[in-house]
């Protein structure tokens, strides 16, 4: 019975979707790639694909005029009278006779330059012809890998599900999907994607939407990551050559332009290639463009191509974009990755406006069982059919899952890992049912990944067991771990253990209970890490991170109460102890000597910066996020944040049921996070706290607000803004109100892309500020200018800043190095 209704369903899709198919060749022979195919007058397209091959769902007039558009090629019209459908259409272009006449240069004008001033000048006409549309979309994706290694770093990379072939090559990667858009210039967006297939996965859904495909050169910018110069923004002279490479007539006897676009400097954020424009409108009539990877600074790519093709609708006047494609090749530690994603807009429908409510939050949804389309569905919808690369690699990859996904399958691969010996006692030991969705791990005896130095504990390492079970159809996550840390100069062992649970991926909300004892830096925010701590106390003597003991049990709650909106609350029994250096083992022979593990009195072992003592503690917290849109998928929700905006945090903790009344206190305090592209002029960033405590006048040191410092001269945590370059970690923390200052601007290569011999460097110029106010204090205040992207060829994420210090007069200065990925 369900082959009858297949079979049935497969009979209306061929009749209610009827196909015009073929093939699309020169005249050699030689298949052509992402022809605009298009029924005159209508928004009903489609493309070939890689083989030159294509399908376009027609069914409306036995009598139909055909156009065929190439950039490169004559445009070719085709008159069909079907008797029948299917109806096969093979075609063969001929290349285009671009015609230059003699070029008159008048008062050194390029006529070229004088078509792009043009387009620029009638762009906004152009763009608001098509600002408000209902339009069919379509989206594939494929990604390929090559040589990859069997292990990188050690990591067993295995087969990727299939993937690979016996030279490590293969397709990693395959997905489409079929949707009903609504669009607003700039970026309102309503997706229902209908249709999602991903290839391996029969439950899967393909993040291939429409969200991050409006590349619109009308614009001034075009976004790739970075802000790309469009070849007809309003500054473009400033980055752009023209030379008119030719002309040409189309099938409606209009005259189009064929302009090549270069660059004046390499390193900007440009393209090259060619631009179409048509005469007198000085519309675009298509693009064909080179992005680098070194000017988008995402230096992993090589090349990206990205090709737009209009059409021209009659009655409407106007030019509207059918196809899109973005080609890829990347490449790095000897692997190489190439990709190409292919978009089919068809079926537009251009509105006046739109109902008020039409856009919200919500910008892409999926429509029930998107997922669970039959290949029928897919053979009537598909636009672009797929090359026999992409048909090997669904039937490849779906007859590998239905294996791979069997319980026989799973528990034989598990068996293998499950293995236990003597020595995973010491190495660690991992345990995983990977059908029923467990795993279970015990670190081992040796967990050198956690091995470090400091004064009190001297060289101390972690142990430790942890058992995982998560559903991700639900999105339920439950965790359970325990830790075991060895202090070898202290002799003593600390124990936590932790529970946490996720109820769903929808709204995330989750709660989580911990225990036991653990060891602490004063500041929590731990602004000094286990590795630069060890480094800098057995290589320089410099024993920075200040410990305290800390036995506790701790319950927390947090979730997303509605859209961008999310809270958090904890509530808190601690028993704190001051605790004392045990060690001065050094790797060098110094005559320095370590300072106190009391942040307050350095130069004093026996002191201690607080009595021992009890405490209970609540928190409750929100962070707003203003303008967050969202993609509703049926396994969870994925929140796109709105750079427009700022995020607002705030806070309030009560501490109470004290050993001593003096330490319970109020804090109330919050947060402004702002970070906003400008255009190609780089990244603005802009970081506000602020708090105060009341009735705090005699609390512990541990609840005063301290600030994230710096004295080692390195950052490997990339958080600029989070954090001081040569603060000393204790010396400015309050128990009363305070302000926090930071301030930075990457001018992503505005600058320096400008200066000869310096722009062949890539590296971006960064300024910043920091500041903290206390009451009865002067500002302190940093100022730092450095750059970022240092390095060579494909590796750089370095970063060095020069820092000049006040607070009452001159401090002193410094460099920083940093790694910035």
């Amino acid at each position: 019975m369900k082959h009858f209704y297949l079979l049935l369903f497969s009979f209306f899709s061929a009749t209610l979707f009827s196909q015009i198919k073929g093939t699309v060749t020169d005249l050699e022979g030689n298949p052509l790639p992402y022809v605009n195919i298009y029924v005159e007058n209508t928004y009903i397209g489609t493309t070939t694909n890689e083989a030159g091959k294509y399908e376009l769902n027609y069914n409306a007039n036995q009598k139909v005029n055909i156009l065929f558009q190439y950039l490169g090629y004559k445009t070719q019209k085709q008159h069909l009278e079907i008797s029948s459908f299917p109806y096969t259409l093979d075609v063969k272009l001929e290349e285009e006779n671009f015609t230059l006449n003699e070029i008159v240069v008048s008062n050194g004008v390029n006529p070229a330059d004088e078509l792009i001033r043009k387009a620029i000048k009638a762009k906004k006409i152009n763009s608001d012809k098509t600002d408000k549309f209902e339009a069919d979309f379509y989206s594939r994706g494929i990604f390929r890998a090559k040589d990859i290694p069997k292990k990188i770093m050690g990591v067993e990379i295995g087969d990727l599900e299939g993937s690979l072939d016996s030279t490590r090559s293969g397709v990693i990667y395959l997905s489409e999907t079929v949707s009903k858009i609504k669009f607003e210039k700039p970026d309102n967006l309503k997706e229902e994607i209908i249709a999602s297939k991903v290839a391996g996965n029969d439950n899967g859904f393909s993040y291939n939407t429409a969200l991050n495909t409006n590349y619109d050169f009308y614009d001034n910018y075009v976004d790739f990551g970075i802000k790309m110069i469009s070849p007809i923004a309003d500054n473009a002279f400033n980055y752009y050559k023209y030379k008119l490479d030719g002309t040409f007539y189309d099938d409606k006897n209009q005259l189009i332009n064929k302009i090549e676009v270069s660059v004046k400097r390499d390193k900007e954020p440009v393209f090259e290639g060619f631009i179409y424009i048509v005469e007198d409108s000085w519309a675009i009539y298509g693009l064909d463009l080179d992005l680098k990877g070194y000017r988008m600074q995402q230096p992993i790519l090589e090349t990206m191509k990205l090709i737009q093709n209009f059409s021209f609708n009659t009655d409407k006047k106007m030019w509207v974009k059918n196809i899109q494609s973005l080609d890829f090749d990347a490449g790095i530690f000897g692997m190489k990755f190439t990709g190409k994603f292919t978009y089919v807009f068809s079926n537009y429908n251009f509105k006046d406006s739109f109902e008020k409510k039409t856009f919200g939050s919500e910008i892409v949804s999926f429509a029930d069982n998107a997922n669970k389309k039959e290949d029928a569905y897919w053979s009537a919808f598909r636009p672009v059919p797929l090359t026999e690369e992409e048909t090997n690699s669904y039937f490849k990859k779906d007859s590998i899952q239905t294996i791979r996904k069997s319980q026989t399958y799973l528990d034989s691969i598990d068996a293998k890992g499950n293995k236990f010996n003597l020595l995973k006692i010491i190495t660690g030991y991992n345990y995983k049912n990977t059908y029923k969705n467990w795993n279970f791990n015990y670190k081992g005896l040796l967990d050198f990944s956690s091995l470090s130095f400091n004064t009190v504990q001297g060289w101390n390492l972690d142990s430790g067991f942890s058992f995982r079970k998560w559903n991700d159809e639900n999105g339920k996550f439950t965790s359970i771990s325990s830790t075991f840390n060895y202090g070898f100069a202290e002799d003593r062992l600390r124990v936590n253990a932790r529970f946490y649970h996720r109820f769903n991926t929808k709204n995330y909300a989750n709660v989580s209970l911990t225990g036991g004892s653990a060891i602490e830096q004063i500041n929590n925010s731990q602004p000094i890490t286990p590795f630069i701590n060890t480094v800098s106390t057995l290589f320089f003597k410099n024993n920075f991170m200040k410990l305290y003991n800390k036995e506790f049990i701790k319950a927390h709650f947090g979730m997303e109460v509605t859209n961008g909106i999310f809270i958090n609350s904890s509530l808190e029994y601690e028993k704190r102890r001051a605790l004392f250096n045990n060690t001065n083992y050094t790797m060098i022979k110094s005559n320095d000597v370590y300072s106190s593990n009391n942040p307050l009195d350095p130069t004093n072992e026996f002191s201690v910066p607080f009595a021992p003592h009890h405490m209970m503690k609540f928190d409750i917290g929100t962070r707003i996020l203003f303008g967050q849109k969202y993609i509703s998928r049926p396994d969870g929700k994925l929140n796109v944040a709105n750079e427009d905006y700022p995020v607002l945090s705030f806070n309030y903790e009560k501490a109470f049921s004290a050993t001593n009344s003096n330490y319970t206190y109020d804090y109330v305090s919050g947060k402004i996070d702002y970070d906003k592209s400008l255009g190609n002029k780089g990244n603005f960033a802009f970081h506000l706290k602020a708090g105060k405590f009341f009735n705090a006048d005699n609390i512990s040191f541990i609840d005063y607000k301290h600030f994230n410092g710096n004295q080692t001269h390195v950052n490997f945590r990339g958080n600029y803004l989070n954090a001081f370059n040569l603060l000393p970690y204790y010396s400015n923390s309050t128990n009363d109100a305070y302000i926090e200052t930071h301030v930075e601007h990457n001018f992503k290569g505005y600058i320096m892309n400008k200066i000869p011999l310096l722009n062949k460097l890539q590296w971006n110029l960064i300024g910043s500020f920091h500041q903290i106010n206390v009451p009865n204090t002067k500002p302190y205040q940093e100022f730092s200018v450095g750059f970022d992207n240092i390095g060579f060829g494909k590796f750089r994420f370095l970063r060095i800043d020069y820092v000049r210090a006040y607070q009452n007069g001159y401090l002193g200065d410094g460099i920083m190095f940093g790694i910035q990925f």
